[in-house]
């Protein structure tokens, strides 16, 4: 496994984060450990998770996934770097309980001591804002944020689907204050085909040493050799991935991409890893695995060299937008 630091921080990640939102309802708590052994012996120490993931009824229930699999010992803990994130609603189910979302002072802090006992650790190596809160302002976040710091509760604050002013904001409110890290990392949807983050997000988190962390890396599965699969009898295309390949645009695009793997020899899913490992300001993207096979495959993609031909390739296929301004002005 490769590593790199985190943002403007000393702290070292893998290239490959373990994203965890599968544990619960999709694989179960045995499997899920297992990944997780395997992910830890195959040197991915980032693991990241929502206080949400569970969903429903069953919200939460990752975090206590992953907690269990700490009480097993063997130091697994010590050598996780442990990513949660706060803004979605944690109150009983039913109606909307004030209090109990988003990102007050209030919140927050409730929030962060119901992750640490689900997730059975004394903190959380990186606490993470799920989404903007436009009705909180950042002066009473830090407030917050710098009491739990304080406390030892959390060390490092990132972002997640925060727009490019978003974060300046953030960080420079954090400066003001004086004393207070600000965000170090930022967690977008990033992928081959969804490209937006390059306009202003990536440029935004640069700036500023965020380390990027992309989510959706195989857009849903669509740069996973999808029409590769259907043709001979895999899992088919479902939800957006298949509303997209509905459009016959999008789905010229999918096989342009498959074809030009296959004339390389590389796999589709590989290929959009390795992609996403050589853009500027990338720490690593999140890979979701349901099974132990998904994980091995993730694992290769760290290795993979793609050549300048096939880079380039890849940008007819799916070119980036170009960055702002000069994507929308002169």
């Amino acid at each position: 496994m490769k590593y790199t630091q985190l943002g403007r921080t000393g702290l070292k990640v893998s290239r490959l984060v373990l994203g965890t939102m599968n544990f619960g309802p999709q694989t179960d708590e045995a499997d899920s450990h297992l990944i997780m052994d395997a992910a830890l012996d195959a040197g991915i120490n980032f693991f990241d998770t929502a206080n949400v993931y569970g969903w429903g009824e069953n919200k939460g229930r990752t975090e206590e996934i992953i907690g269990n699999w700490f009480a097993k010992g063997g130091d697994r803990r010590d050598r996780t770097v442990l990513a949660t994130k706060v803004y979605g609603n944690m109150g009983p189910d039913g109606p909307a309980w004030p209090n109990h979302d988003k990102l007050s002072a209030v919140n927050i802090r409730r929030a962060v001591d119901a992750s640490l006992k689900r997730l059975r650790t004394d903190r959380i190596d990186l606490y993470q804002f799920h989404h903007i809160d436009r009705d909180t302002p950042f002066d009473e976040i830090w407030q917050a944020i710098d009491v739990l710091i304080q406390q030892g509760k959390i060390l490092y604050v990132g972002s997640s689907n925060f727009p490019g002013y978003k974060i300046a904001q953030a960080n420079e409110a954090a400066a003001r204050r004086g004393g207070t890290i600000g965000l170090v990392s930022e967690q977008c949807l990033y992928n081959l085909a969804e490209r937006r983050a390059e306009m202003e997000v990536i440029p935004a988190a640069r700036e500023y040493g965020l380390g990027v962390i992309p989510w959706s890396p195989l857009n849903g599965g669509l740069l996973g050799g999808v029409l590769r699969k259907q043709a001979t009898g895999g899992r088919r295309a479902s939800g957006r991935a298949a509303d997209t390949l509905a459009d016959p645009a999008s789905r010229a695009r999918v096989q342009a991409y498959e074809d030009l793997l296959d004339k390389h020899g590389i796999e589709p899913g590989e290929a959009a890893l390795a992609w996403l490992l050589t853009r500027p300001g990338v720490t690593g993207p999140i890979v979701g695995p349901r099974t132990a096979d998904q994980l091995a495959s993730a694992l290769r993609a760290v290795e993979l060299e793609l050549s300048e031909e096939l880079l380039t390739g890849l940008d007819e296929i799916f070119p980036g937008p170009g960055p702002a301004p000069e994507a929308f002005a002169w």
